[in-house]
């Protein structure tokens, strides 16, 4: 029987925990202070996380995270196979513990797969694509907040605190290597800005960016850096921006996930929309000036820092007193102007 309890589960800790979230950059961003505070609780206990591959260079050498488990996407009629592959990976454990963090119908597949003592869930209410029939234990239904609170949910549950709030993103010393090179190469400090996302409503507009390139190396003194991945999208973006702006601008755009994060690392600013960079500049103590229009930045803003520097033009008037949600707003990006991003630069430099 399902059973729904916010008081934690006595006994020792568990030998084996599985976590299943396999979805975005963001995303794995979030769930990383999860697995630092289970292993802060459970130093003996093995984490495993069962992850797709572009989060996997991400988290591959987390000092919290013992195993992980790359589920590789297929589609068509090679769909089972994706399932397949992770279900070789992971039959050959059985877990005390596993945390259904991801809600929809491909990850649900993956926790009925594997075998677990204990597979907690969200409550029923968030729990969409009928995972909570493959849960045996939800979380407590709670009002919406920001996802990092909702993953913290589980450590409550679980009788574990999430402070102090760590991510702890790997730099290996090759990295360090090459981000001394990069930055040393510079004639001043470097202003990293993400153009492009997999919506297009979170996107912001080509000669607003432009109008924003100029200023940053005109007026504040940095050197504007394009940042993020391959894809076409970003990529249309970019040449866009680029062929209207007049500042001096690197264009780093490219499918390297190690080199996004010392490049964010190394940057004295970033400017983003609600995408995984700005999650890992925010993760990374990298100063951020969030660009939200389409998403609510109370739900899936910088957490607790740099919330001063979220330009919000998801209020349809300022400081519209809005709830937590998951609505989008198609017009809000509309509403991002050039003049409040570049004053929240200024607050950011002034900030020191």
């Amino acid at each position: 029987m399902t059973r729904t309890t916010s008081t934690p589960s006595p006994g020792t800790p568990p030998r084996e925990i599985c976590v299943i979230m396999l979805s975005a950059l963001g995303d794995a961003v979030h769930v990383l202070p999860v697995v630092n505070a289970l292993k802060r609780a459970w130093p003996e206990t093995r984490i495993t996380w069962v992850v797709q591959p572009v989060p996997y260079l991400l988290v591959r050498d987390h000092p919290a995270v013992d195993r992980l488990v790359v589920f590789r996407r297929r589609k068509g009629l090679d769909a089972w196979r994706s399932f397949a592959d992770a279900g070789r990976q992971l039959r050959d454990r059985r877990f005390d513990l596993l945390l259904a963090l991801q809600v929809y119908a491909k990850a649900g597949m993956l926790v009925a797969l594997t075998r677990a003592d204990r597979k907690i869930g969200f409550d029923r209410r968030r729990a969409r694509d009928l995972n909570w029939l493959v849960t045996s234990e939800r979380i407590p239904s709670r009002p919406m907040q920001h996802v990092q609170d909702q993953y913290f949910e589980f450590l409550e549950h679980l009788g574990i605190s999430p402070e102090p709030v760590e991510w702890r993103i790997p730099i290996s010393d090759e990295d360090r290597a090459a981000q001394r090179a990069f930055f040393d190469g510079l004639d001043r400090p470097a202003c990293a800005v993400v153009v492009g996302t997999s919506k297009p409503e979170k996107n912001w507009l080509p000669e607003r960016y432009a109008r924003t390139l100029d200023a940053i190396e005109g007026d504040f003194g940095m050197r504007p850096v394009l940042v993020g991945g391959p894809s076409a999208v970003e990529r249309r973006m970019a040449d866009e921006v680029l062929s209207l702006t007049r500042a001096r601008v690197l264009d780093t755009l490219g499918d390297d996930l190690r080199r996004l994060v010392w490049l964010l690392d190394g940057a004295r600013l970033v400017i983003s929309p609600d995408t995984g960079p700005l999650h890992l500049a925010r993760a990374l103590d990298t100063p951020v000036v969030g660009l939200y229009g389409y998403t609510n930045p109370k739900r899936y803003g910088p957490y607790r820092k740099y919330e001063d520097l979220v330009v919000d033009g998801y209020a349809k008037y300022p400081g519209e007193p809005y709830p937590a949600t998951m609505e989008y707003r198609s017009e809000g990006m509309m509403r991002v102007s050039v003049e409040d991003v570049l004053a929240a630069v200024e607050r950011a430099l002034s900030a020191g």
